[in-house]
């Protein structure tokens, strides 16, 4: 198989297995959906995890974004984390005190406890994992899911694409991107937007709930924004309408996608948050990020599920591409 996620399909018919929950799970292990939730009482115990696998470079500080990132996508405030670290032989103590600073330091941003976890040195991994866990609450009735889009829907996204793509790429592949002749400039400027926009969205997120009802949300995540909206529309079983012309690209890295012949579609985007909501609300809530300091951009509206998965450009439609695999593998492998 390749390297990434599973294929959506074939990850819905492993899913399909599961037994059935009991009845304290108000939303289980389904396609598409960022977090579980479990009913506490008065809230909802929201429950997530997520590896890091692709950065080897500051995978304290990715850790705690990406879990807190789909806690937040779900409606919910990031509260517990625990963390597994898989670490190579060779590994120092300088190394281990490194990654637990940075652990520490992106839960204290978040106000987030770090409340367990288990470390080991072992053959099974050549480069560090770090297996994240993360829990949160949300007030009952504010949960939000990825299969709640509506037909007529606006489709909403924050920020510049591909924001962790474009860092990843320019700290672990910096030799290619400069052999490629891309600018030492901009290879440092896309390792900083780690940290600036930075690949959060739980602030995005917190925003958008206040500003006005959200059908859906989504972190887009590996397989990029356009796999986060296939997600998305399969999961409310809906179709979409993209104006890809709208997506608009982060500025350090726009040269990457050509030198590399990638599609930033299809690049891991965590920092860009989907959000569906409806068309009389769309402004309410694009105002309400920019007023924060967050771009937000109207790409595109929820159509039937018989419409499909389409994209426009220049007047002409097409389907959305399909990334079962992220973009950026073709280069890390």
């Amino acid at each position: 198989m390749k390297l990434g996620k599973l294929p959506f399909e074939y990850l819905s018919d492993i899913l399909e297995k599961i037994p059935e929950y009991d009845s304290r799970v108000a939303l289980g292990a389904y396609p598409g959906e960022d977090a579980a939730l479990i009913d506490i009482g008065e809230k909802y115990l929201v429950v997530t995890t997520d590896p890091i696998t692709f950065a080897t470079d500051q995978i304290g500080w990715y850790a705690v974004n990406v879990n807190a990132n789909d806690i937040a996508a779900t409606g919910g405030i990031p509260k517990w984390m625990i963390a597994n670290l898989l670490l190579p032989k060779g590994t120092s103590k300088k190394d281990v005190d490194t990654i637990f600073s940075q652990l520490i330091e992106a839960c204290n941003e978040f106000d987030i406890k770090l409340v367990g976890g288990h470390t080991e040195i072992t053959n099974s991994v050549n480069t560090p994992v770090i297996m994240g866990g993360m829990l949160g609450e949300v007030d009952k009735g504010k949960e939000v899911r990825s299969s709640g889009a509506m037909k007529n829907d606006s489709i909403i996204i924050t920020k510049r694409i591909p924001i962790e793509g474009s860092a990843i790429l320019a700290t672990e592949k910096e030799s290619l991107l400069i052999s490629k002749n891309i600018s030492k400039n901009n290879i440092n400027s896309a390792k900083k937007l780690l940290m600036n926009p930075g690949i959060s969205i739980v602030q995005d997120a917190q925003i958008a709930m206040n500003a006005a009802p959200i059908h859906a949300m989504h972190d887009a995540t590996e397989g990029g924004v356009a796999q986060g909206l296939t997600e998305l529309a399969k999961a409310s079983n809906l179709g979409m309408l993209i104006d890809v012309d709208k997506v608009p690209l982060i500025n350090p890295s726009k040269d990457f996608w050509e030198a590399l012949d990638l599609n930033p579609l299809g690049v891991i985007s965590s920092g860009t948050l989907i959000i569906s909501v409806s068309q009389q609300n769309t402004s309410t809530v694009i105002k309400a990020l920019n007023n924060k300091g967050i771009e937000a951009s109207e790409i595109g509206v929820m159509k039937e599920n018989e419409y499909g998965l389409k994209i426009s450009s220049n007047g002409n439609i097409y389907d959305l591409p399909k990334f079962d695999q992220d973009e950026i593998t073709k280069v890390l492998e």
